[in-house]
């Protein structure tokens, strides 16, 4: 089969890295970067580490408002899609780029297939949740990585078509956690190794748009006398700047880093501080305590397992769970066995026989 996969924000290449190698023992690939993720920190270095295949197409969109930013994908995907005539098209979790490819693909009758299906927070106010859902209701193949996930796809009227094959994510921590301590100088680099640190990032827009929600977290950092170590988002840095925030001396802010890098931080860490839906489950995956700065979480299984608190921006709660939070209770396997992308493969190789 033709398959044309769409890629525009980090999770995304993550996630692609190892669908994309079993891929094409099978299939004809057709890789589309949307340019949603631009900057060289947070796109092309992950194409490198990761050993992706460079993209067939660069829509180079960059960024914009919601409304721009998707319907110049769709104008262009379109014309894509009708020279390229795929089999199927095959699109990731919840960005921009997720919805723009599963809307042009489904108005041109190309059966649309979701990795990372599923995932609700609840939250309609949060584009994510908005792309996820909608993405989902027009999706003829939907791989979830959880029961949750199915359950809530099942209170929606969607049964048909859905796969539980685990976490692509997973599949790539394995795969990539050892390369990372080979290939990663960065703890030496930033005089971290051995020492006890707190990992931080902060990049959702109801956290940097908002200066108070910003500045109790920066507060709670500064205030928790911990080594903090901050990779700095574009947008969050230019919030802090435009709100005349400062960071104390036991922040150590550093430039976006690539995958490998930041699995070495990860992995390196005591906690880590976010408000990624990745970076939780990449947390779970290191067995880190995490502490999510969010009202509410997509990854429900991590916080009902023990190993994730979900804290908001209550500068009280960020810092008792920094000083405090300990799970007490044993990890269960929830996210299959990193063996997703074969499991997708699987699925895909039949869907070509019918």
């Amino acid at each position: 089969m033709k398959i044309i996969t769409i890629v525009g924000a980090r999770p995304q290449f993550i996630k692609a890295a190892p669908v994309s190698k079993v891929l094409r023992r099978e299939h004809e690939e057709i890789l589309i970067h949307t340019g949603q993720h631009y900057d060289e920190n947070m796109s092309k270095v992950f194409f490198d580490e990761l050993n992706i295949p460079r993209p067939d197409y660069n829509l180079e969109v960059g960024s914009g408002s919601h409304g721009k930013q998707t319907g110049e994908m769709l104008i262009k995907l379109e014309e894509i899609y009708m020279k390229e005539k795929p089999d199927l098209v095959l699109v990731y979790g919840d960005t921009n780029s997720t919805l723009a490819g599963a809307l042009c693909a489904s108005k041109l009758l190309i059966p649309v297939v979701h990795v990372e299906a599923g995932l609700r927070s609840f939250n309609m106010n949060m584009p994510e949740e908005q792309n996820r859902i909608l993405t989902d209701h027009l999706s003829k193949i939907l791989f979830v990585p959880t029961e949750t996930a199915i359950t809530n796809l099942q209170k929606e009227g969607i049964t048909k078509g859905v796969y539980n094959v685990g976490d692509v994510m997973y599949d790539a921590v394995l795969n990539f956690t050892e390369i990372a301590k080979e290939k990663s100088s960065i703890l030496k680099d930033l005089d971290l190794e051995g020492k006890r640190y707190i990992l931080t990032t902060i990049h959702r827009a109801e956290n940097t748009n908002d200066i108070n929600r910003l500045k109790n977290i920066i507060e709670a950092l500064n205030e928790s006398g911990k080594t903090v170590v901050l990779p700095l988002h574009p947008r969050t840095k230019k919030y802090v700047e435009s709100y005349g925030l400062s960071f104390s001396k036991n922040i150590k802010l550093i430039e976006p880093v690539g995958y490998l890098e930041m699995l070495s931080l990860e992995n390196g860490s005591e906690k880590i501080v976010t408000d990624s839906g990745g970076v939780q489950k990449e947390a779970f995956f290191m067995k880190k305590p995490c502490i999510t700065m969010r009202d509410e979480t997509e990854w429900v299984e991590t916080v009902e397992n023990g190993w994730n608190r979900i804290v908001g921006t209550d500068k009280a709660k960020i810092l008792d769970c920094i000083n405090n939070f300990l799970p007490e209770q044993k990890q269960k396997s929830i996210f299959g066995h990193g063996k997703a992308a074969e499991n997708i493969l699987e699925v895909l190789d039949n869907y070509g026989t019918k």
